[in-house]
């Protein structure tokens, strides 16, 4: 794995998403998606942070603890490409609206959580 200034994964980012949705294209992103390698497992989308370029979407492996996300340092602000280029199976569902949450159940199917399943944990495919 080779790794970014910031110890994100290296990725090259590739324009595979254009955000026009009006609010912003900034997402918040685990760092166990950005430096550890997992694909995204949860995901919700909640109102964006008001004066900020936030698109209120939220991108988490799915067994961060509160104690794992009170800490800032755990988390990134990425625009939405960024976060698609590390998973882009997430794509399907960005124009979804607030109040929006899913959770990944196989390698490539996300569905809405209605908390009666578990998540599919897995890493990135092309990791070393």
């Amino acid at each position: 794995m080779e790794y970014t200034d910031k110890g994100y994964i290296k990725r090259e980012i590739k324009p595979i998403v254009e955000w026009h949705d009006g609010n912003g294209e900034g997402c918040f992103v685990s760092n166990k998606i950005l430096k550890e390698g997992w694909k995204v497992g949860y995901m919700y989308r909640e109102a964006p942070d008001e004066g900020r370029p936030d698109s209120g979407w939220r991108f988490l492996k799915g067994d961060e603890s509160d104690e794992y996300m009170d800490d800032v340092s755990n988390t990134s602000i990425v625009a939405i490409n960024t976060l698609c280029n590390y998973d882009p199976e997430v794509i399907p569902f960005l124009d979804d609206p607030i109040g929006s949450a899913f959770i990944r159940i196989s390698k490539h199917d996300f569905e809405e959580d209605k908390r009666d399943k578990p998540i599919f944990f897995m890493k990135q495919d092309d990791l070393d």
